[in-house]
């Protein structure tokens, strides 16, 4: 298989004389610095990893960014809260929004919104990631191993499959995450919260990707490569690791960036409904919850559904641009 010709605007109005001449060393490019080529000119692509990029250095640098421009994320401020009118309503315009709280605060209590919502963050992409790692290490395993050996082995994990893809996850996960107790396995508290989480979400999503790169591995199997690692006496882990699984990276990458929005979008579904991390611990799921009570204040729902959308959104584009650029014939 050879790669397409990438032609630069430069190239394209060259002198053809100068090819008689000489115009130096002729370097060739591979497949990575070919597809970062069509990546940099995606600038919808490029946009939405910039987003993500700042969403994963906010998560990071949570206490240092809320210092500089909030207060603590459960410190209440009751005195900014309408307390004598029995409202219960942040004073001020816009929710409360000023210098010292850019979002706002909370009803009832005065949290700053700015403030839990950049924690939030924390909570979010932690277990957006991992279950996203656990779900690509266990479907990318069991998918090659399908797709490779075939026969009995192929049939039982495509079984297995089906049976996975066709659990009830979000009530399972509900069940599941509603009973835990306050301390098991050595763990406890937001840790227990957050390690039951990323396996639920991980552990029931493998599937999906297990399948496509199942797909993949049968295609990839009787390519010439493999056939001549076969008859140079290469084994079969070998051929597995060495000459399949560096073919399917692609695959993988794409799906994994496709797969983290869907995993934030699940985790804050779970903390909506009360079985996520629980309070004060802030979620943007746990914040939309709230939220609920206090329906005719929209800045109290407006500012967690924001941050949500954005990441979603900033992702599935990366992640539709990073598709394009490893295989334009997708398009």
């Amino acid at each position: 298989m050879t790669t397409p010709l990438e032609v630069s605007p430069e190239a394209a109005t060259a002198d053809p004389e100068a090819v008689l001449k000489g115009v130096g060393k002729i370097e060739g490019r591979s497949l990575g610095q070919i597809a970062w080529i069509r990546l940099k000119r995606d600038k919808v692509a490029i946009a939405g990893a910039v987003v993500v990029v700042l969403l994963i250095l906010m998560a990071v640098f949570a206490p240092l960014i809320v210092n500089l421009l909030g207060s603590p994320p459960n410190e209440f401020h009751q005195d900014k809260i309408d307390t004598q009118g029995g409202t219960l309503a942040p004073l001020g315009r816009f929710g409360g929004m000023s210098s010292e709280h850019l979002m706002g605060i909370e009803p009832l209590n005065g949290r700053d919104i700015f403030s839990r919502v950049v924690y939030g963050s924390r909570i979010s992409l932690l277990i957006a990631f991992f279950a996203t790692l656990l779900s690509v290490f266990i479907g990318t395993t069991m998918g090659i191993i399908a797709g490779f050996f075939g026969g009995w082995v192929d049939a039982v994990i495509s079984r297995l499959m089906d049976v996975f893809l066709a659990f009830p996850l979000l009530v399972f996960a509900i069940a599941l995450a509603g009973v835990v107790p306050d301390d098991a396995f050595g763990l406890g508290g937001d840790t227990l919260r957050i390690s039951v989480l990323v396996f639920v979400i991980g552990f029931f999503n493998w599937p999906y990707i297990g399948r496509i790169i199942r797909g993949q591995t049968l295609s990839l199997r009787e390519r010439e490569f493999v056939d001549a690692s076969r008859s140079l006496g290469a084994r079969k882990p070998y051929i597995l690791i060495t000459e399949l699984l560096p073919n399917l990276m692609g695959p993988i990458l794409v799906y994994a960036t496709l797969l983290i929005p869907t995993n934030i979008l699940f985790e804050a579904a779970l903390s909506f409904l009360g079985v996520g991390v629980r309070p004060p611990t802030a979620t943007w799921g746990g914040m939309l919850s709230d939220a609920v009570a206090y329906y005719t204040m929209p800045h109290f729902m407006f500012w967690p559904g924001m941050a949500i959308f954005i990441t979603v959104l900033a992702f599935n584009l990366f992640g539709d641009g990073l598709r394009d650029a490893l295989d334009p014939r997708a398009r």
